[in-house]
């Protein structure tokens, strides 16, 4: 019995040291794979090296993202890399021979961005030399305007809006930037804000429609239904532009559906009628509206 005991603790002893050897194998495993989070998307990586989710073979592509002024959202692309088991990164790419861009549309593709500790490893540095060529100019009110309008493309309007205060604090009355101010703030919905530099914006222009259908939006959003009807008036019978009247007209027609304030919406259902049952998309959702208040 005693030798089956002795046994029993021989094994039971190894046993201990193989767990041990396989928490500290699967601990440096996944301290390897942790080093890369893939929780950001391409917008969000701007100067930045980033490192696409492993192929079947464990290869994880990687490059540089940036703005190239006239294609946008760019990757610059730089090879690839494995992880070993302490975590190291490894690639064959010392010298890099040529160069690879590729135009990315802004999706919900995740990424992950390369710590700086790593850069080394994979024989690049932080900041490439040749991003020095897209930096030119790059405090000029018109980049940052036009920064401000990409990020604002891409929803990613907190970005947006540090590029046009910037281009705000240079020349307030640069064309086209408070508008794009208030597509920011109104996205952030920070309506208040909107509505203050749109009305600025139309003393200069106070016929713009797109203008106009951001104001119009703003307004609702704040309960000023008032007076977003006396701009939507104003824009359906002076604006020559009529693109947005369907939708301005719809957007203070769902401010009522959502008060159920059953008099002012079938007030104004009767009045922008022809706008709202002129939209294949409108015309549906404000019957539908019309409808359930009846219920």
């Amino acid at each position: 019995m005693k030798s089956i005991y002795l046994e029993s603790d021989f094994n039971f002893s190894n046993m201990k040291q193989l767990f041990t050897f396989l928490i500290l194998f699967l601990v440096s495993g996944l301290s390897a794979q942790n080093s890369l989070q893939f929780d950001k998307k391409y917008v969000q990586c701007e100067d930045k090296w980033v490192a696409f989710p492993a192929d079947s073979l464990g290869n994880y592509n990687f490059g540089f993202i940036y703005i190239d002024a006239q294609a946008g959202l760019t990757l610059e692309y730089e090879g690839f890399f494995k992880i070993d088991k302490t975590g190291k990164f490894i690639t064959d790419k010392k010298v890099k021979t040529s160069s690879m861009k590729y135009r990315l549309q802004p999706n919900n593709n995740l990424v992950a961005l390369i710590p700086e500790s790593k850069l080394k490893e994979l024989y690049v540095d932080k900041v490439p030399d040749w991003l020095e060529l897209y930096k030119k100019d790059e405090g000029s009110i018109e980049r940052l305007y036009k920064w401000g309008f990409m990020y604002n493309g891409w929803n990613e309007c907190q970005k947006a809006l540090e590029y046009l205060e910037k281009a705000n604090k240079i020349d307030p009355d640069y064309k086209g930037l408070r508008v794009e101010m208030a597509y920011s703030y109104n996205c952030l919905k920070q309506y208040e804000k909107a509505v203050e530099v749109l009305k600025l914006a139309l003393k200069t222009d106070p016929l713009h429609a797109y203008t106009n259908k951001e104001l119009i939006y703003a307004e609702t959003k704040i309960d000023k239904l008032e007076d977003a009807k006396i701009v939507c008036r104003k824009v359906f019978k002076e604006c020559k532009d009529k693109t947005y009247n369907s939708e301005n007209a719809y957007n203070i027609l769902q401010a009522y559906y959502i008060k159920k304030d059953i008099e002012n919406f079938n007030s104004w259902f009767a009045e922008a009628n022809s706008d709202l049952m002129s939209h294949e998309k409108i015309k549906p959702l404000a019957q539908q509206m019309k409808a359930e208040l009846k219920q």
